[in-house]
This record gives C-alpha cells, sequence and structure tokens, in this order.
C-alpha cells in the first residue's frame, strides 16, 4: 500500500477513491437491509471509513458485533469513538493484505456485509503510480489489443466486492455494496463464470444527489441462492424503494444482458449479420481534416481557407447529427486513403494542392496521441476501406442513448462518411438500406436491442451488440 504521506493531497481522493457516503443514504440502506434480514448478529463494513454505515447499523441491529476496517487510522478513531465500545470490532487494515476468510469465520451468523469500496479504476490509481491495487491478473482473458486497451481495465470496487463475496461463501450472508451500476453486472458475470450460485438484485441509486457525481450507481445486493434453481435472474429496480423490479439481468455464454426475459424472446433473431457492420472515419486531427463549406469556398476549423482537390472532400455525419436523425451533413471530411494502410505518398502527384495543404500542418498529425497511427504512412486514417465509399448507408452513432437508425443517402454523387462514434452497414442500393433501416427501426430489432444494451455504458451501442442480430432473420421477421 502506498504511504499517505506519499501521494499529493489534490490526488488523495483520485488514489484512495474516498468518498464518504451520506449518513441519509446509509440510514436508508440499513433500513432497506433491517427489513430483510431483522436478526443479522453480525454487521462488516470492510472499508468503513469514518464509519457512516456502523453507525447506522449500531441501531438498527443493537446486539450485531459491528467490524470494521480501514485503512486510515484517523477515520478508523472517529468510526470508534461513534459506535459502542462493548461490541465493536475495528482495525486499520489495507483491504488488500487482509485474510477475509479468517475475518468472517469468527463472526457470527447471519452476517451483513455493508459498504462503499472505492469508486476508482486501476488505471487511475496507475496514472499516479498508487500502491494501492490488488495483484493485476487478466482476468476475463481479453486477448491482443483488448488487453492493453481500456477493456482490461477495472473497477476496483469490483475486484473487492468479489473477493468479499468468494470468502463469504459457505456462510449465512448477505452483501449490499453501493457501486457503479456497471460494477454490478460485472459481478454477476465473474459469479455466473465462477460457477457460484448466488441470488442478487440491483437497485438505482441518485449518484448526483447523494455524491455531486454523474454516473449511474447502484446498491448491489447479494446472498446465497438455492441450488439447481436454474438460471441466474437479478431483478433490477428503478429506485431503492422500489417495490417491483424494470427488468431481470442475466448472463448468457458469459456476458450480462439487460433483459433476461427480453434476450429469450428474441433468441431467435440471434446470429452473424450477412453484411459486416463498420465503424466510422477516425483522424484524430479535426481541426485540419473536418471542413465547413461556405460562400468564400472551404474552410477548415483553424478558420484558414482551404484549397485541395474535391475528389478527396466528402460530405461528413457526425454521431450527434445521427443521433438527432439528422440525415444532412453540416461538415465535410478530406479522405487520404482508400483502404487501411495504403501508402499516401501517391497524394503529392495525384492531388498536389491537397499534399501541399496536408505538409502544412504535418505537426499535427505527428503530435495525434493514439498508437494506431505508429508505422502507418504519413497523415493516415482508421475506419477507411472501400465500404466507406458505399453509396448507401444505414447508420447510428455508438455514444447516445437512443436506438435510432438512419438512411444516409450520396450527395452530389459523394459518398457521405460518418466519424468513429459511428457504425454503419455499407449497402449498394437505395433499396437495400431502406428495407434495411426499416426492420432496424422496427419492434422486433428494438426488443432484441433493449433486452442487450446497458445505457449506462460510455459507448451503449458497440459493434459486437449490432453484429448479434441476424438481418436475414430479422428482414424475415419484417416480411409483408
Amino acid at each position: 500500500m502506498g504511504t499517505r504521506e506519499a501521494i499529493p493531497r489534490s490526488e488523495h481522493r483520485m488514489v484512495f477513491g474516498d468518498w464518504q457516503t451520506p449518513t441519509a443514504l446509509a440510514r436508508e440502506v440499513v433500513a432497506l437491509m433491517r427489513g430483510r434480514m431483522p436478526g443479522a448478529a453480525a454487521v462488516l463494513e470492510p472499508t468503513c471509513g469514518q464509519g457512516t454505515f456502523l453507525r447506522e447499523a449500531a441501531t438498527a441491529f443493537p446486539r450485531a458485533v459491528l467490524a470494521g476496517f480501514d485503512v486510515n487510522e484517523g477515520y478508523v478513531q472517529a468510526a470508534r469513538a461513534c459506535l459502542p465500545a462493548e461490541r465493536s470490532r475495528l482495525r486499520a487494515a489495507d483491504f488488500f493484505g487482509v485474510a477475509w476468510e479468517a475475518e468472517l469465520a469468527v463472526l457470527p451468523e447471519p452476517l451483513l456485509i455493508l459498504g462503499n469500496p472505492p469508486w476508482v479504476t486501476s488505471a487511475a490509481l496507475g496514472a499516479v503510480r498508487a500502491g494501492n491495487l490488488p495483484e493485476k491478473r487478466n482476468a476475463r482473458g481479453r486477448r491482443g489489443i483488448d488487453a492493453k486497451t481500456g477493456t482490461s481495465n477495472f473497477d476496483i470496487s469490483e475486484w473487492m466486492i468479489s473477493r468479499l463475496i468468494a470468502a463469504a461463501r459457505g456462510r449465512r450472508f448477505t452483501l449490499a455494496m453501493l457501486c457503479k451500476a456497471t460494477v454490478a453486472r460485472r459481478v454477476m458475470e465473474h459469479a455466473a463464470a465462477e460457477g457460484w450460485c448466488l441470488a442478487g438484485e440491483v437497485r438505482a441509486i441518485d449518484a448526483h444527489r447523494h455524491f455531486g457525481a454523474s454516473v449511474d450507481a447502484a446498491l448491489l445486493v447479494v446472498s446465497p441462492g438455492s441450488e439447481g434453481r436454474g438460471e441466474m435472474r437479478w431483478p433490477v429496480y428503478p429506485s431503492l424503494g422500489a417495490s417491483n423490479p424494470g427488468l431481470r439481468m442475466g448472463v448468457v455464454d458469459g456476458v450480462a444482458c439487460s433483459d433476461i426475459d427480453g434476450y429469450r424472446r428474441t433468441e431467435s433473431l440471434q446470429g452473424r449479420s450477412m453484411l459486416e457492420w463498420r465503424s466510422g472515419l477516425k483522424h484524430d486531427c479535426a481541426a485540419v481534416m473536418e471542413l465547413e463549406r461556405k460562400e468564400s469556398g472551404l474552410v477548415n476549423r483553424l478558420g484558414e481557407r482551404v484549397d485541395v482537390e474535391e475528389d478527396w472532400v466528402h460530405p461528413l455525419l457526425k454521431g450527434s447529427d445521427l443521433a438527432k436523425g439528422q440525415a444532412v451533413p453540416r461538415r465535410e471530411v478530406i479522405v487520404t486513403q482508400r483502404r487501411l494502410g495504403e501508402d499516401t505518398e501517391s497524394l503529392r502527384e495525384r492531388a498536389p494542392r491537397l499534399w501541399r495543404y496536408l505538409e502544412q500542418h504535418r505537426g499535427r498529425f505527428e503530435a495525434r496521441k493514439s498508437s494506431v497511427y505508429r508505422g502507418q504512412p504519413p497523415f493516415a486514417m482508421f475506419g477507411v476501406g472501400e465500404y466507406s465509399f458505399s453509396p448507401y448507408k444505414v447508420a447510428i452513432c455508438g455514444l447516445y442513448k437512443r436506438l435510432s437508425f438512419t438512411l444516409v443517402e450520396p450527395i452530389g454523387g459523394r459518398a457521405v462518411m460518418v466519424d468513429d462514434t459511428a457504425y454503419f452497414l455499407p449497402c449498394a442500393t437505395r433499396e437495400q438500406a431502406k428495407a434495411l433501416c426499416e426492420a432496424l427501426n422496427g419492434p422486433a430489432a428494438r426488443e432484441f436491442f433493449e433486452a442487450r444494451v446497458f445505457w449506462d455504458a460510455k459507448r451503449p451501442i458497440r459493434k459486437e451488440l449490432l453484429r448479434s442480430l441476424s438481418l436475414d432473420a430479422l428482414l424475415l421477421v419484417n416480411r409483408p
């Protein structure tokens, strides 16, 4: 564990995920759990901070043993001063160094594990060289580039919650933890992968109200399940106090789905797409590559007049345009290649004005941070191929919480491009594109996607989700 003195004060909250639980929220959670298990014999708060949960539990469970751990000795002392000494067991300790099986073994049952573990990722801790990290391992078996990029990043709370569940197995316990909604479902996926028989539920909380944080958050409640009860189904409630769940999450082939019942109803549409979903253009140099057509001609984002050969300029739909259902481009984009890795030196002869313009801004291209451009020709792009120049497309933005597919048609004989926040199906004819667009916006496709999408994700609509729908099966369902 990195020492507190070694970490700049401004980075302390990031390193320790130090968001103390508001009393009102802790009281509401404890009241919910008291209704579930009024006879709790012990309450454990594994990252107790100043003991907000334990203080509420002391009143709600007047006979329970109160156990707490925290890395901050000052917090432990503050918590100890507010709790009945005769039934409190508090200790300063690093979560990652605690032998949790041994600690849980000495606590009486039924056991309630409450808490608010750090809301911080392994990548964030690595960025400040923090020492409070669990041993890293490729837990989900990521391969290649996925293991090097964000897909191998994980929330520390995910690891901690899974660690506590593993230690509590075989005991009569209930675990109730505040966490990101994404963490809750990853814990569910981990439990399914490990073959753990657990009953669980997820209840949404208002993180902005309680923590001033813009994040989808939840209370995850987990307890031992009944052996042989079949498919894992965890109800999802819209609030802490809700009586009825909105949906039931499940895990299919190791991946969580947002609505297991909807998933089962639409399984017949599952399958590989007859067309390949493609990503839009990626250039990471919008100031130079994206243009606006004015009365005076083309102008880049730097305010410069741009004089280049028009054959390399195409209308551009941004993801925000698609999300609004707007199929009329507001900008245009320079496309330097027709396929990935194509040598751009030929532009020197084929498009000398474009070459001069690009050369004038070479420094901006060389300053692009993404590693995908290393070893590529000058002014290279990604998400480019013959499919980019298809005259018709059916496109959707991946970033917005909206299932809306847009028919994209050529303008002035030029193929319209979409940016890298979007995915699209390349189509040869308008008839094909129109039929696909209507089917994808229809009720069958909507139910299919809604059962599998998680709207709290940074990019809710992903290529993997889109390509899991069989377009052949969808068109059959939509056939008049």
